[in-house]
């Protein structure tokens, strides 16, 4: 089965609740799930999206839908497969295609258009990236506190922390370019 970067976010989120003893995860917690932690390095993909993948991990067994009512509500809870744990084994054991990233960087974009513009808006533009950045490094900060030391999540932690050095990275470029336009233009 062929499957999308997104199918595979999705097994691996549900890998992770695969030793609980819950029933499974909604296509809405699923959601939250990515938003709170794919986001920062991968497109944390929509609601319409998830149960779209969803539904193909379905019809390939690779997750089980359990259906639970309450009242007139009707609630799908997903978990992975045997099969889904399989598929994503060997996705991982594969060699990665292409492991650089396609960098899609609007300020970047914007920088290099930088001479149609005045020095103090390119200016402003890198100071609001670089408190946007603080503010995203601030939220990662929080969630690599909140997966701590448990063994279990020890790999979400590394990308966690190299996310953040990530970000520590992009605000050394960002002010030394910063300081560069101040001084040159």
């Amino acid at each position: 089965m062929n499957l999308s970067m997104t199918s595979y976010a999705i097994l691996g989120l549900l890998a992770f609740d695969g030793e609980s003893e819950t029933k499974g995860l909604t296509g809405y917690e699923l959601k939250q799930r990515a938003d709170r932690t794919l986001r920062f390095y991968w497109t944390s993909p929509a609601m319409s999206q998830i149960y779209t993948e969803l539904d193909k991990l379905l019809q390939g067994d690779l997750v089980h839908a359990v259906e639970q009512t309450e009242g007139r509500r009707t609630t799908r809870r997903f978990k992975i497969s045997d099969e889904g744990r399989t598929q994503v084994e060997r996705w991982l054991s594969a060699p990665v295609d292409d492991p650089f990233p396609v960098l899609k960087h609007p300020v970047a974009l914007r920088l290099l258009m930088g001479r149609l513009t005045s020095t103090e808006h390119v200016q402003e533009m890198l100071d609001d990236y670089l408190e946007r950045l603080a503010v995203q490094r601030k939220e990662l900060e929080a969630v690599r506190e909140m997966l701590g030391d448990v063994d279990e999540l020890r790999y979400a932690a590394r990308v966690a922390d190299w996310g953040m050095s990530y970000y520590d990275s992009e605000k050394d470029i960002v002010e030394r370019i910063r300081r560069d336009v101040e001084e040159r233009g």
